[in-house]
């Protein structure tokens, strides 16, 4: 009997997370294109940055904490499966909803900045872990990433919108803050409850991490990307997915190792490459016209089910 009323406990929090989730995305979204077109600011440069560190922070929180904790299986499973799931399910989805145009930069260099750290990883994690050096290697890039964006912003402004039709700049800021406070604490009831019910049901914790873990702390980037496509704003759909992918191989990751070094199974190393892939697909299907489009998604999600199929059995 209490097994039952702990298993509907948990079913309540994870409703009460996708109700968090979906409300903070959508007023983090109008906060965070309200900025970009208030300063002039490139909506591709808020998604690569502000959207994408914001809906990262799950990731973040569940890395180095599983890392403080020596969970190495769920802080690298949940980069890894994070990833994989913003480029296939995220992305896959919000492409079925609406076709998203692909910015030229994103094409000719955030996605290969992003395919190359995306090999960076296991290259680094090849010996068994991700050391103090690796970290400072990683943090390195993420510096060098930072610059490349500040560059952009000064390069491309983006010309001033009507004041009128515009959120004021604090009024802006607080959608952005409590979108982001909605956002992350969603992701927790979610993670949390989903991770409770995965154990309930017999499943080993590697598995959680790649599946159940990634999908709780993939879920802002879900419901900010799917909503912000809606919206019109492409470049805040594709720039939080590609910035977000960045953010967790070279700040999530990068933090963790210096904070302590992270071991790296051999077994992981299937799901790199897998990654590396899922980045490589999304670099092919956006280069030809600069666009993804409907086919492209269903692509990404039926490689996604292939992928959890064999996860599940292997496991």
């Amino acid at each position: 009997m209490s097994e039952i009323v702990n298993i509907l406990l948990q079913a309540l929090l994870l409703i009460a997370g996708f109700v968090l989730l979906v409300k903070g995305a959508d007023v983090f979204v109008d906060g965070a294109a309200a900025v970009a077109k208030k300063f002039g600011i490139p909506e591709l440069v808020i998604g690569l940055t502000i959207v994408a560190f914001g809906t990262s922070a799950p990731e973040a929180a569940v890395s180095i904490t599983a890392a403080f904790k020596g969970n190495a299986d769920i802080s690298v499973g949940n980069i890894l499966g994070s990833n994989i799931m913003n480029v296939l399910v995220i992305l896959g989805i919000a492409t079925i909803i609406t076709p998203l145009v692909v910015a030229n930069s994103t094409v000719k260099v955030e996605l290969p900045f992003m395919i190359g750290i995306s090999v960076l990883f296991p290259v680094l994690g090849f010996d068994g872990k991700i050391s103090r050096l690796d970290g400072g290697i990683l943090w390195v890039a993420f510096i060098a990433y930072l610059v490349y964006l500040f560059k952009m912003t000064k390069d491309n402004p983006d010309a001033e919108a009507d004041e009128k039709e515009l959120l004021s700049v604090w009024k802006a800021i607080i959608f952005i803050l409590l979108g982001m406070l909605m956002i992350v604490f969603g992701s927790r009831f979610v993670v949390s409850s989903a991770s409770d019910l995965a154990r309930i049901f017999g499943m080993s914790e590697r598995f959680i991490g790649l599946t159940i873990v990634a999908f709780g702390t993939s879920l802002p980037e879900l419901v900010t990307s799917v909503i912000a496509a809606k919206k019109g704003s492409a470049d805040i759909a594709i720039g939080n997915i590609v910035g977000s992918n960045i953010f967790n191989i070279l700040f999530v990751l990068g933090t963790s190792s210096l904070i302590i070094p992270i071991g790296f199974a051999d077994k992981f190393l299937f799901d790199a490459v897998f990654a590396i892939g899922s980045a490589v697909l999304l670099w092919l299907c956006s280069f030809k016209d600069k666009k993804l489009h409907r086919a492209s998604g269903v692509l990404m999600l039926v490689c996604y089910v292939g992928y959890f199929v064999y996860t599940l059995y292997r496991d």
